[in-house]
């Protein structure tokens, strides 16, 4: 039964995650730090990264079908998230259980209370030779254009990579923010890009967390768990279009609330 319960979960991490490009690992961490009290951070993270990596490549393929992902973009985000990713998978073996949850915590109640006060931010007409301007058509005939600041860019992937590695939650919940609001992006494609960076840079946190053994505990929970996520993705990226971008991003905060609350309020 425990197995089936998995399978669910991952599923439904899977289809959430995917429709607001996220890989789901921040709602699967506070899951697996319930269902097994006496887990170290390290093989809490080991889990959902390699849920979240499978998560990602599902919803990336799904997504690139509807032509939503910038690629020149994602692979740029890729050659900065990559490094910072490895460099907090290590951290994450230093961390205690207590200190781990808080960080976590503060981390998602941040950019939940800045997403409910501000769900959308427009491009506010900033100098194009100093940006990167994009524009790209989906399959469904719409279109989008934008530009933003290259530079920023990198060094919010980085940092999202930093966060990636050492909290286990693939990155995309604090990429997809930073996206839309910092580099102004259209909330589609920042959550279909996103899914793509999310791809290499958990792979590269989950090398990390195997070459220190902590992997090797837990790789039948993370293999159930990537089954379900899997298949969620693809149900998540066909939604994804029949939803508005505002109320991607007011889902998005509303599930780091969520999680947020339950463990500063109530420590699992």
């Amino acid at each position: 039964m425990l197995w089936i319960f998995l399978f669910f979960i991952g599923l439904f991490v899977g289809v959430f995650g995917t429709l607001i490009g996220a890989a789901g690992g921040f709602l699967l961490v506070p899951i697996l730090l319930f269902l097994y009290p006496e887990d170290t951070p390290a093989t809490i993270t080991s889990i959902t990264l390699t849920v979240a990596f499978f998560n990602a490549l599902s919803g990336s393929v799904a997504y690139g079908r509807l032509r939503r992902v910038d690629y020149r973009s994602g692979l740029l985000f890729t050659l900065a998230s990559v490094p910072g990713a490895v460099i907090g998978a290590n951290i994450t073996a230093f961390l205690s259980r207590g200190i781990f949850q808080t960080i976590f915590g503060v981390t998602l109640i941040i950019i939940a209370g800045y997403l409910i006060i501000r769900p959308e931010r427009k491009n506010a007409g900033v100098a194009v030779t100093r940006h990167l301007v994009r524009k790209m058509t989906d399959s469904h005939g719409n279109t989008y254009t934008y530009f933003y600041n290259r530079i920023l860019g990198i060094a919010i992937a980085f940092i999202v990579g930093l966060m990636s590695g050492l909290l286990g939650i693939g990155g995309g919940i604090i990429h997809v923010p930073a996206l839309t609001q910092l580099l102004y992006f259209p909330a589609h494609i920042a959550t279909a890009t996103s899914h793509f960076v999310v791809m290499p840079t958990t792979l590269a946190a989950i090398i990390t967390h195997v070459a220190s053994g902590v992997f090797t505990e837990s790789v039948s929970r993370a293999a159930v768990l990537s089954v379900g996520a899997i298949i969620g993705a693809q149900f998540g990226a066909r939604l994804s279009h029949r939803v508005s971008a505002v109320l991607i991003v007011r889902l998005l905060a509303a599930g780091l609330a969520v999680v947020a609350i339950r463990l500063l309020v109530a420590p699992l």
